[in-house]
């Protein structure tokens, strides 16, 4: 008992060991994971970055002062002037309400920060939960090493570090957490068949719809994957109680989010979920039927259950096609149709394609974003299938779908990061095990390479020595010996045949080729993390507010933005409105404390049409644009001086071509030569004579003499003018951001205004000359 209780005892202390190994390791990822992401802060200050994330800063604020009553009723009549916005309807409230249930929780501790550095470093916080989240994924798929592995990956990815950066408080700061920890718990309900993790599941799933509009992902994904199951023979109570229950108390929960509402029912990113839905319970229908009925009556069953389940289909597509007929794009989204067709965009809703992270991805952004996750993702697939299982399946689905998706829109190379770092986790997990077990067989095999031989001949010497003494035995003990031979020979014969194929699989490459392998594998993830380290700290920590550009001269810092902002907060009235392209509307009302035209909500197409429009017209013609929405101040942003290639100029066409779907008289040929965008001598005249260019470059010829466009690489075509409508108030230091006033009209027309005095005067008193014949 004391021999047989030592191996288990043995076992129980390495898998405690491990266990306990495996938690410090988790420790240290979610600390790597929280501290890479700190370069913006160390380089240069804790502070907001982007533009949509300055409107979650101030929702937030809004949020910890008034409560989240005042948050859910909440007329915000500084933005879309003079439409206004119902902030608690038309935002996804999870961000806001989990950093404000964080400022609440360290206040309610005595820690008091303020509402900004709970912000930025709320998406640190969440890619540490994303990293542990991953773990638990990928242990549901392929065990503990690959969900280490992939857990360190994601910790580090770059696509995923650009979006969680301290200071980016966007909604895939936490969307990202909690779709990988709904993809989790969908797994975990697949393997085990609980309805609890299955409750777990549809909460999970509704604080991702709460969080980001990317919930339509999940949605379709799972349902996909069911279907592929049911489709593969895989079908099994278990997978029922995974899906069941998140397609009805999910779909119920989202309806409860009022930026969704009924969409969650009435549009067709949710139709798949449904069809899946009654597919599903078809089958179950039939297997149980199955179980409990003859062979004959299962027949006949059959064909009645699926008779009735085809006529079920048939009606739930009817009513879908009717609910959408009405529909011009037939219930999608312009966002969801871009995906669907990467040409929609740029045909019908310019909006959507003026978005540069709307743009298909490139290859080179593929290696910057997932570096040599790329190349191992095949090898993951591959390993994802030696066995097959559902959880596996989902992974090589999930995979397909992100890379696709990721090819058509560069924003949701964010999507694709999780499932490379999973698949990529599995395969160097696998890559690692099969090497490292390979040279710790074969190890022992060198040192014990003689007794083995000696074991061997002896037992080679042994063979023919029992049989000399057989022969010289009687008849029945020989017969006796020979069966008592065989039962020896059958048992080594069992197990030396699976050590060999152990050896044989495990020893595929010799001795020195496995040291290799895993010596260049090593170099591969010291690669990826050197690269991973160094987008943290130099392409993604730079925030967009405060630019940086290195020289001879050393650093130089263009704080041009916020010293924009703060002219307008101390040197303008409250009430004033300022009008700009969309991308500078968050931040002009967060920072500037001032109403806006239009922002990156980007909900009302014609608005935004109209202020392209403006920028897009003659001087006049935008003033009466500008004057007739009570605007009093111009903002644009200009790099020509300094070289900042995203200025309003570069813009520019997307301008035009979003004012021209509203209004016809804008047409973009008018603005190129013979095809081509050219702000120079050879630029058209209506180019020369539009808003856009005439606020951009008023005065640039002041700098140098020459009037030179650092960014367009050349000397503008008009460098002489003057404004007559508009009057330039403020220009920052680097000339990055220029501020106009409209021109008041009695200063415009002052001398008509007396000659058309003087002739009404004139009329209204002949005519009461005329009138003095007849005074009654």
């Amino acid at each position: 008992m004391a021999a047989s209780d030592a191996p288990n005892g043995d076992v129980l202390i390495r898998n405690a060991f491990g266990s306990v190994l495996a938690f410090l390791i988790l420790l240290l990822i979610g600390v790597l994971a929280f501290s890479i992401r700190l370069f913006s802060v160390i380089k240069y200050e804790s502070v907001i970055h982007e533009f949509d994330p300055y409107f979650n800063y101030r929702v937030t604020q809004f949020l910890t002062k008034n409560g989240i009553y005042d948050f859910w009723n909440w007329f915000d009549d500084r933005t879309w002037y003079p439409l206004g916005r119902v902030i608690g309807g038309t935002v996804y409230p999870g961000l806001t309400l989990t950093a404000g249930t964080l400022y609440w929780f360290l206040h309610s501790l005595n820690i008091p920060l303020s509402v900004e550095t709970v912000c930025v470093f709320t998406a640190p916080i969440f890619s540490a939960f994303a990293s542990w989240a991953t773990f638990l994924l990928t242990k549901e798929v392929k065990g503990v090493g690959a969900g280490l592995t992939a857990a360190a990956l994601l910790a580090m990815v770059p696509s995923y570090i650009s979006r969680s950066v301290a200071g980016s408080y966007d909604n895939e700061a936490v969307a990202i957490f909690a779709l990988i920890f709904t993809f989790y718990l969908y797994i975990k309900t697949l393997n085990t068949g609980s309805l609890f993790y299955a409750t777990l599941n549809s909460l999970s799933y509704f604080y991702m719809v709460c969080s980001w509009g990317g919930y339509t992902f999940i949605i379709n994904l799972i349902p996909m994957h069911v279907l592929l199951c049911i489709v593969t023979g895989r079908y099994s109570s278990r997978l029922y109680i995974a899906y069941a229950p998140l397609v009805v108390l999910g779909t119920l929960l989202a309806a409860l989010v009022p930026v969704v509402g009924f969409n969650a029912v009435m549009t067709s990113e949710h139709f798949a979920s449904f069809l899946v839905f009654i597919i599903i319970h078809v089958v179950a229908l039939v297997y149980y039927i199955k179980g409990i009925l003859s062979p004959k009556m299962f027949k006949v069953a059959l064909a009645l259950v699926v008779s009735i389940g085809l006529a079920v289909c048939c009606a739930m597509v009817a009513v879908i096609i009717a609910l959408v007929a009405s529909s011009p794009t037939k219930g999608w989204s312009g966002r969801s149709l871009s995906l669907l067709d990467p040409t929609y965009a740029s045909k019908y809703i310019p909006i959507i394609a003026s978005v540069s992270e709307h743009q298909p991805p490139t290859w080179p952004s593929y290696f910057m974003d997932i570096n040599v996750l790329a190349f191992l993702i095949p090898a993951g697939i591959i390993a994802c299938f030696s066995p097959l299982s559902d959880a596996s399946l989902f992974a090589v689905l999930y995979i397909v779908l992100s890379v696709y998706f990721s090819g058509v829109m560069v924003r949701l190379m964010l999507v694709l990061a999780p499932a490379a770092c999973i698949l990529s986790g599995i395969a160097l997990s696998q890559a690692f095990d099969v090497f490292t077990r390979s040279i710790k067989f074969q190890l022992p095999s060198l040192s014990d390479h003689s007794h083995i031989d000696a074991r061997d001949a002896s037992s080679e010497n042994i063979v023919p020595d029992d049989t000399i003494k057989t022969d010289k035995s009687e008849d029945t003990p020989k017969e006796r010996m020979t069966k008592r031979s065989k039962k020896k020979e059958k048992e080594p014969v069992e197990k030396p045949p699976t050590k060999f194929q152990i050896k044989k699989r495990l020893s595929v490459l010799p001795f020195e080729a496995s040291i290799i392998a895993v010596i260049l594998l090593v170099l591969l993830v010291a690669f990826y993390v050197v690269h991973c380290v160094w987008a943290a700290a130099e392409a993604y920590s730079a925030p967009s507010i405060v630019l940086t550009s290195h020289s001879n001269d050393g650093l130089h810092v263009f704080d041009d933005f916020r010293e924009a902002y703060a002219w307008l907060s101390h040197n303008t009235d409250v009430d004033d409105k300022v009008a700009s392209w969309w991308d500078y509307g968050y931040q002009t009302t967060a920072m500037a404390n001032r109403t806006v035209i239009v922002d990156n909500n980007t909900w009302n197409n014609t608005h935004i049409a109209t202020v392209g429009t403006a920028m897009s017209s003659p001087e006049k013609a935008a003033w009466e644009i500008f004057h007739s929405l009570d605007v009093k101040y111009v903002l644009v942003v200009f790099g020509g001086l300094v070289g900042y290639p995203s200025d309003d100029i570069n813009k520019f066409l997307w301008m035009v071509r979003i004012g021209g779907g509203v209004f016809p008289h804008i047409k973009e040929p008018d603005y190129l030569r013979d095809g081509q965008y050219r702000i120079d001598s050879m630029a058209t005249p209506t180019m020369l004579n539009c808003l856009m260019y005439k606020l951009s470059y008023y005065r640039f010829v002041e700098t140098d003499g020459k009037a030179f466009d650092r960014v367009r690489r050349t000397e503008i075509g008009k460098k002489y003018f003057k404004l007559t409508h508009f009057e330039e108030v403020f220009t920052t230091h680097h000339w990055m951001v220029r501020i106009y006033k409209l021109k008041p009209p009695k200063n415009r027309i002052r001398g008509k205004n007396k000659k058309s005095k003087s002739k009404t005067s004139s009329t209204t008193t002949s005519k009461r000359k005329g009138t003095r014949r007849n005074p009654f």
